[in-house]
């Protein structure tokens, strides 16, 4: 029989495609409404801090909360003002950028030993940076205090010429707190990053500090992007240390600390505390908002995989 007349050919299908579980519409328009009622729970506080921010006290006194009108843009400005907002934003940016700066930079360093070289002791060594996690701070509070005020700091270190009362044993605080999570989630990271790309630098000629450096540091990006963004809401929002080790020092205290100039001693102005409150959130909002994009990617890494 010629291939004329052969068996007839049977047409080529497409594997049929995988697709993930579907959600039929009536239970597609309940899942949106739960939805959008928990994210409109979680978000009223915020929304209606924001409202009052703008409003008058005495007109919300008269008309009470539930109300609309008296608008006004005096808190912000009387915020500032009152609260000395300027300097204490200043004193948190002094504690705050070299903070995760050092963060950073120490845990990728340690990040890429655990995940670039293989020896017995690395488990060890990662659970030795999680341990300070795994303590609540009010189980350190007093031998860290005792141990701050023993270690002397130059005049030009520390106005009371000790750890204790200075920004260099906040920041050392911080980073020592913060240094096991970033750690643990850059080793993660870095092991994501095929071993081939070593390879092939250590063929080049490539020394550990390049791999590191120059090789290792821009493919993980995204993660301290990520983490940047968590460690500035963190220790920006910090204030337990802060009260803890500045004491006495209270003109170097944090942002976080200015919100108590803003109460009477016999009444509140709950309209002037929310515009105060706006205007400290305002850092760490900009901040998510320009590492947006790099901390989802961070956040997201790995997902996808089976």
């Amino acid at each position: 029989m010629s291939a004329a007349t052969g068996a007839p050919k049977v047409a080529e299908q497409a594997p049929p495609k995988a697709e993930g579980p579907t959600m039929s519409r009536p239970r597609g328009r309940i899942a949106t409404a739960v939805m959008a009622l928990l994210a409109l729970v979680w978000l009223f506080p915020l929304l209606w801090a924001v409202l009052n921010s703008f409003r008058d006290y005495n007109y919300t006194q008269a008309n009470g909360y539930v109300s609309f009108g008296g608008w006004t843009l005096d808190n912000y400005e009387q915020a500032w003002t009152t609260g000395d907002l300027g300097k204490y934003f200043w004193n948190s940016v002094i504690i705050t950028v070299p903070a995760v700066l050092l963060t950073l930079f120490l845990a990728s360093l340690v990040a890429f030993v655990l995940a670039r070289f293989s020896y017995r002791f690395n488990l060890v060594l990662l659970g030795m940076f999680l341990a300070a996690n795994l303590l609540p701070p009010q189980a350190l509070l007093v031998p860290v205090f005792r141990l701050y005020r023993e270690i002397p700091l130059p005049e030009f270190m520390s106005d009371s010429g000790q750890m204790l009362g200075s920004y260099w044993g906040l920041i050392a605080i911080n980073i020592a707190f913060q240094l096991g999570f970033c750690t643990f989630v850059l080793s993660n990271y870095m092991k994501t990053i095929p071993g081939e790309i070593y390879e092939s630098a250590q063929v080049d000629g490539a020394s550990v500090w390049c791999q590191y450096w120059q090789l290792t540091m821009p493919l993980v990006r995204p993660a301290l992007a990520a983490l940047a963004t968590l460690q500035t809401t963190w220790i920006y929002n910090e204030f337990f240390w802060a009260t803890v080790l500045l004491g006495g020092q209270g003109d170097k205290f944090p942002i976080t600390s200015a919100l108590n100039n803003l109460r009477g001693q016999f009444f509140t102005d709950y309209n002037l505390l929310s515009a105060g409150s706006v205007l400290v959130a305002l850092p760490v909002l900009i901040v998510f908002f320009i590492l947006q994009k790099q901390f989802v990617s961070g956040l997201t890494l790995g997902s996808t995989k089976g």
